[in-house]
């Protein structure tokens, strides 16, 4: 497994693939970079030369933010949203959809799968013992 910026990527799958496991990297900026480095898109993991790889780590490291600094660059974000108390920043602390999604019927995964369905009204009748 050819290891790029501390991270494994798959082998057996075509460059263009095997480098959107890596976080902050998507389909499209690992064609851009790929372009940038002149390599084909339809190469295999496993057939880069170690120059390749090379060539690859460097546009990475120069021109991209991945991994643990956005990450922290992410959080930091909310963090601050938080702190300025806008409404974006209050959602975030209430566990609530930021971006405007409507919250009476879904969202059910951010507010943690809460079903509140009412019966008919009508309590079973007791039973003898």
């Amino acid at each position: 497994m050819p290891r790029i910026i501390g991270i494994n990527i798959p082998d057996n799958k075509r460059i263009e693939i095997s480098l959107t496991y890596i976080y902050g990297i998507g389909l499209s900026l690992s064609r851009k970079i790929l372009l940038e480095a002149g390599i084909d898109f339809n190469k295999k993991a496993k057939d880069l030369t170690p120059e390749e790889i090379n060539k690859i780590k460097e546009i990475i490291e120069e021109n991209y933010k991945i991994e643990g600094d956005l990450r922290r660059e992410i959080i930091n974000n909310i963090k601050r949203l938080k702190n300025i108390g806008c409404k974006r920043g209050i959602r975030h602390i209430k566990g609530l959809p930021v971006r405007g999604q409507r919250t009476k019927t879904n969202s059910r995964t951010v507010r943690g799968n809460v079903r509140k369905t009412v019966g008919s009204g009508r309590k079973p009748p007791p039973q003898p013992t």
